[in-house]
């Protein structure tokens, strides 16, 4: 890595270990009836319900029932996480292999914009490798729904710094979002920003 004393990392979800497939989600909710979706959903930053489960500020059933209302008509529950799981790809393997190895120099933690139906569906299908489940990759994950506060805003990174007990000048932090790395970076954390689909393993090397 490029910067030196470091000795914590900081690591995005979305875009950073899991790939994002945002079109097949507008594209299955616009067959749901939902034709605006486009409006919501932001590849970075989510708006109106998206937003507010984002944050934890609703629950699943109020965001299932939001959805319901936007449609103006019933769809199940089962049909409405399905369309919206499919925002989701996969974690490359190779990926899960390097978060084990780095928790053998850093100390790792995930620090994500996500929201619970989301984040039990890739505890389930997506970092279950070999005997590994979620938690053997990180010491800790900070997750926006669970803070009730996201990404970019400054408080949820101040909020990671105070409960981690970290220093941020011995903090990097890797996220594909260059609002949220200029944030982290104004509290003295360095960050790097990957491109989509990049193999950003080389920082370690």
């Amino acid at each position: 890595m490029r910067a030196k004393g470091i000795k914590n990392l900081l690591i995005d979800f979305g875009g950073v270990l899991i790939d994002l497939e945002r079109q097949r989600c507008i594209d299955n909710f616009k067959k749901l009836g939902l034709e605006n979706i486009d409006d919501y959903l932001n590849i970075y930053h989510q708006k109106g319900i998206f937003l507010e489960q984002e944050k934890g500020l609703i629950t699943p059933p109020e965001f299932r029932n939001g959805i319901r209302d936007l449609l103006g008509r019933v769809v199940s529950d089962e049909k409405i996480d399905a369309v919206w799981n499919s925002f989701l790809g996969e974690i490359p393997r190779y990926k899960l292999d390097l978060l084990l190895k780095l928790r053998e120099r850093y100390v790792v933690y995930l620090l994500s914009n996500t929201n619970k139906i989301h984040w039990d569906w890739a505890c389930k299908h997506t970092f279950r490798y070999r005997t590994f489940r979620v938690d053997d990759y990180f010491e800790k994950k900070y997750l926006s729904f669970e803070m009730k506060m996201a990404k970019p805003d400054r408080d949820i990174f101040e909020a990671v710094i105070e409960d981690a007990g970290i220093l941020p000048e011995e903090t990097f932090f890797i996220d594909d979002s260059q609002a949220n790395c200029l944030t982290a970076q104004s509290l003295g954390i360095s960050t790097y920003t990957p491109a989509e689909g990049e193999d950003w393993s080389h920082l370690f090397k």
